[in-house]
């Protein structure tokens, strides 16, 4: 325990640590360097599965007069998040299966097979391993070190900035690693015998419906996220990021929630990490970003008893649109008390609607009206300058009821959508909201209310993560997204777009961060952005856990060492 408490007493913000920088260029497949198919067949004899070929999600479609495979089957599920999590290829957001050359020339495979005719591999990894075990992933980091290989990991594929893929790359894809084992009494490795949890251990390719099912079977809930069909993974990427929940205000954000965590290194010593053995390392794979340290095999989170929960749905339609900057504002400024009296969710807007649900765990049908009356008050209030405006509450059994009601079924994932993320602060809310406000319906914003309550009473220094999140009260998010085929001049035309919302929402809120995981390439000074003043420790830290330089991601910490391209360090 001496060893914990005078790590985190140097993990502060003031930290600066210099590190040596290395030199070379990562291997891809289109240079001589690239291994041969006997190298190959090497590695084929050291893992438990056949190599993995990836294909772009609509592969089956071509070629046009003869397709390959199922092109109906493709079409049926595009949009279905956990029927593209279980292809190797098959990308969330499919824009980033595509590569755009420096020409404005795209190379894509489409669904719509008329709009090139022809499947291009774009940045889909072009060879893998099909990892279902720590020794599987050992060998599959070994050969990429052995001959320097440009390497990503895949589990589901939900990311905004492509990080699962990269134009031939090497893959691992954990997404069948799929062990969970619930334990009432966890004891941390390394840990007193009466350092006991109410845990669960998911292996790294463990969905959050999956997550979720087990462990409603034992009469518990835990923190984690919330998409439709549950499709994205409960021990990888999520919790890399922070991992923020409707339930956060409540609990804390899953970095709040991760007791152990087991991981492969570049060196391919397997390690597990936890506040008592390699904290330093613990503390950066909360928050501190995604394929960057390691690859994680599993993550044991806390359990709670599962209790029941109040819903809380608000909609509203606005007739006169000098009026809404002024209820967003409000609603804004409002984030504050709703978080700390425990409420937690998800909204959106238009410039001529508004709607959020938000729940909160244990609370009582009558104080859950008590603590949501001036919301609703004010915005019947707001009825004679044009907003029409309807509330209920609900009781629900548990938050596992809640969870099937609203996310086990509908559309959400295969659309080409690039977003940006904001982490409004409480000061934030309390000094700028009508300013903000206006941004936020100009770009038709959603915003998730997983910070506040909670989150802002643990220590900043706790974990990896940005500090902004102990300040922050809600996350508001903005995007654009295209249509399959549109061109690069089209593309880059959106992107110019959201660039000056970033810029906007930047001056506005210069202190306020971001969420790693909901953002964009182009973020402004990214190393605050994402990792506030921990980004020199956490880069330390990499630097003596990655020694071969393997793992580096587009905007992850230590990726300031390397080109724009991610393959050559600088």
């Amino acid at each position: 325990m001496k060893v914990f408490l005078t790590f985190f007493l140097l993990a502060t913000c003031g930290l600066a640590t210099a590190w040596s920088r290395g030199s070379g260029c990562l291997c891809t497949s289109d240079q001589s360097c690239w291994p041969s198919t006997s190298e190959f067949s090497q590695l084929q004899s050291q893992v438990s599965q056949p190599l993995v070929y990836p294909l772009p999600t609509a592969a089956a479609c071509y070629p046009t007069r003869d397709a390959s495979g199922n092109c109906t089957d493709v079409i049926q599920n595009a949009y279905d998040g956990n029927w593209r999590s279980s292809m190797p290829g098959s990308m969330e957001a499919p824009n980033f299966e595509t590569f755009m050359f420096n020409n404005g020339t795209i190379d894509g495979c489409y669904i719509n097979t008329t709009i090139t005719g022809a499947c291009g591999q774009g940045s889909v990894p072009v060879i893998g391993v099909d990892a279902r075990s720590v020794a599987d992933i050992q060998a599959a980091i070994n050969f990429a070190v052995k001959y320097n290989l440009k390497l990503v990991v895949k589990n589901t594929g939900h990311d905004y900035l492509g990080r699962s893929a990269a134009r031939g790359s090497f893959v691992v894809w954990t997404h069948n690693m799929k062990n969970i084992s619930y334990s009432p009494s966890f004891v941390p490795q390394g840990g007193s015998a009466n350092d006991t949890y109410d845990a669960v251990t998911l292996g790294a390719g463990v969905q959050w419906h999956e997550a979720y099912d087990a462990v409603n079977q034992y009469g518990r809930m835990m923190v984690g996220g919330a998409s439709v069909g549950g499709s994205v993974g409960a021990a990888g990427g999520w919790l890399a990021g922070g991992g923020h929940s409707a339930l956060a205000p409540t609990y804390g954000l899953g970095v709040d929630n991760a007791i152990e965590i087991s991981v492969v290194l570049s060196t391919g010593e397997y390690l597990t990490v936890n506040n008592y053995q390699h904290p330093d390392l613990f503390w950066a794979l909360r928050g501190g970003g995604g394929s960057t340290y390691g690859i994680v095999t599993s993550v044991t989170y806390r359990t709670y008893p599962s209790l029941p929960v109040q819903l809380y749905v608000f909609q509203a339609n606005i007739t006169n649109s000098s009026t809404m900057p002024e209820m967003v504002a409000e609603l804004m400024y409002a984030q504050t008390q709703f978080t700390d009296d425990g409420w937690g969710g998800y909204g959106a807007m238009t410039n001529q609607s508004m709607y959020f649900f938000y729940i909160a765990p244990n609370m009582t049908n009558e104080t859950a009206t008590a603590t949501t009356q001036a919301w609703t008050d004010y915005a019947l209030s707001l009825e004679p300058w044009g907003v029409t405006s309807t509330t209920t509450i609900y009781s629900l059994p548990s938050w596992y009821e809640f969870y099937v009601a609203l996310f086990s079924d509908g559309i959400q994932n295969g659309g080409n959508v690039m977003i940006t993320s904001r982490l409004l602060s409480r000061d934030t809310v309390a000094k700028k909201s009508m300013e903000v406000a206006q941004v936020l319906i100009d770009y038709s914003a959603s915003f998730n209310m997983i910070a506040g309550g909670k989150v802002n009473q643990i220590d900043p220094d706790s974990a990896g993560l940005n500090p902004a999140w102990r300040n922050a009260v809600v996350e508001v998010v903005a995007g654009i997204s295209w249509q399959d085929g549109a061109s690069s001049t089209e593309i880059e035309g959106m992107i110019d777009q959201l660039k000056e919302g970033i810029q906007t929402m930047h001056d506005l809120t210069p202190n306020d961060g971001a969420y790693f995981n909901e953002a964009s390439l182009f973020e402004i000074n990214w190393k605050e952005t994402f990792f506030g003043c921990h980004y020199s420790t956490l880069k330390g830290i990499k630097n003596k856990y990655d020694p071969f330089k393997l793992f580096v991601v587009a905007e992850g910490v230590g990726s300031d060492d390397w080109n724009k391209e991610l393959t050559c360090r600088l």
